[in-house]
């Protein structure tokens, strides 16, 4: 039985939604005055570098890539978006690593922006899973022939080889656990 891409890409949203419950959590921490490590958003930020933009949105845009080879108009449809709205989350990404460092460096009032950044960051990346989730991996799931469907899984696992290879980047699911139990949440 051949493995739908969309499915491996639906197991990793769900990683990525424990992520927003953790950045939630710590928020709702840092409004309740209660302490959080500046550290703690520099370890999201780069889970975020690695896993969601380096990993995962490599592999949604081979996605992308299918749809349009088999049919889907590039320019008229909703994956034209995708990859807008993945440089929105890495500049958000960038915005929260340059508050913490004015946090480390004794300005208070960063505490205030990584708030709203985190907040705005949620809701874009919310959104953007349902999007993906409701609207393009059901097209995907129509158009995409079994061969395009092993194609993409093959291509999935060579992102995940390379990604495992280059030893900068942690077991995700274990760090997403250290992140949960540090913000209460295990």
């Amino acid at each position: 039985m051949t493995v739908k891409a969309t499915d491996i890409l639906k197991e990793e949203h769900q990683l990525i939604k424990r992520l927003l419950k953790v950045l939630a959590a710590a928020v709702q921490r840092l409004e309740q005055g209660q302490r959080v490590r500046p550290e703690f958003f520099l370890e999201v930020a780069d889970f975020n570098l690695n896993f969601t933009d380096r990993r995962h949105h490599r592999k949604e845009e081979a996605l992308f890539a299918s749809m349009v080879a088999h049919g889907l108009p590039e320019q008229t449809s909703a994956v034209a978006l995708m990859p807008q709205e993945h440089g929105q989350g890495l500049a958000h990404n960038e915005d929260l690593r340059g508050m913490v460092r004015r946090w480390q460096a004794g300005d208070d009032t960063a505490r205030a922006m990584i708030i709203a950044t985190v907040n705005e960051y949620a809701a874009m990346q919310h959104q953007h899973i349902h999007e993906e989730t409701h609207i393009l991996f059901p097209i995907a799931e129509q158009i995409l022939p079994p061969e395009a469907q092993d194609e993409l899984a093959a291509t999935f696992e060579r992102i995940d080889r390379e990604d495992i290879a280059s030893h900068a980047n942690p077991n995700y699911r274990a760090l997403m656990e250290t992140l949960e139990h540090e913000v209460g949440l295990r």
